[in-house]
């Protein structure tokens, strides 16, 4: 699906990342493509023992480029690094060479520069954005600007419920503010709150790891938290002008079936593979 969204998907502001289909209209692929990539690359890491570790590693590397091919394409910066970051994450729990790790961040970074410099049509405005995260008054920052007035507006206690003015100023609020739209009408309290749910949840799943013998489940388990938490405080940071514009939904509260249904589905491998019964069954079956 994801390979098709160039030929049959939809363009929205410049980016053609949707596809239209019967019963889900404005469907992003990408949703279903990330806990499926973490299942695979973990898989695919701990797979036969015979195979050198760098060769796994390799070949989770591949399955990771294909994909990225595919959103820089759309163009989908914020996926792309959201995706990667989790790679990265799971090698790192398994082991990996910390210098090597350095070196391919390294080479991310340059490809990426090569790519805006060579393709400037098509990847300029991350650059852009880059600029004006740095300097606001070098480009257009209206909507992190408006969504930083709402964030203080609101205060500790907020405007109160749908006495916000956000949600009508700014196109995308309704996904990509919606935690500055929660905090302009219920206040930083409330955004505190949505902020410990999540890290509890990260509390939560880390712990089972800890604990967890068998290394698929440990990587897939790293892989979809990761995932989750990612993405959580990406969305958080733009609100509050700490990274640069990204684009980037908060999972189970930003508008939009497909940002839903992919972080229903990581939450749901994520309460499967913790079930203790599974767990048991899975290692026996492994035996």
């Amino acid at each position: 699906m994801l390979a098709l969204v160039p030929l049959f998907g939809v363009e929205v502001n410049g980016s053609k990342r949707w596809m239209d289909l019967p019963l889900l209209p404005r469907f992003q692929p990408i949703e279903l493509v990330k806990p499926l990539f973490v299942i695979f690359a973990a898989k695919v890491i701990v797979m036969n023992e015979k195979i050198n570790i760098y060769k796994r590693y390799l070949y989770s590397f591949f399955i990771l480029l294909i994909i990225i091919i595919l959103l820089v394409n759309q163009p989908d910066l914020g996926q792309t690094l959201l995706l990667s970051s989790v790679w990265v994450t799971m090698i790192f729990v398994s082991g990996f060479n910390m210098f090597i790790l350095l070196l391919l961040a390294v080479t991310f970074f340059i490809l990426i520069a090569l790519l805006i410099f060579f393709f400037p049509g098509k990847f300029g405005y991350i650059f852009l954005r880059l600029k004006t995260f740095v300097n606001p008054k070098a480009g257009d920052n209206f909507q992190s600007q408006k969504a930083l007035d709402a964030i203080k507006q609101g205060g500790i206690t907020g405007q109160g419920m749908g006495e916000g003015i956000l949600k009508d100023k700014v196109p995308e609020a309704h996904t990509d503010y919606i935690i500055a739209v929660i905090s302009e009408e219920f206040g930083a309290i409330f955004i505190l709150f949505i902020l410990i749910l999540f890290l509890i949840i990260g509390y939560k799943v880390i712990n089972k790891i800890f604990f967890e013998k068998d290394e698929f489940l440990k990587l897939s388990l790293s892989g979809l938290v990761a995932l989750l938490i990612i993405q959580t405080f990406i969305h958080i940071g733009v609100n509050i002008r700490l990274l640069p514009t990204t684009g980037m939904t908060l999972p189970f509260l930003s508008y939009g079936g497909s940002s839903l249904i992919g972080s229903s589905i990581v939450a749901g491998i994520i309460l499967n593979f913790t079930r203790k019964d599974f767990t048991r069954s899975y290692i026996n079956t492994n035996e």
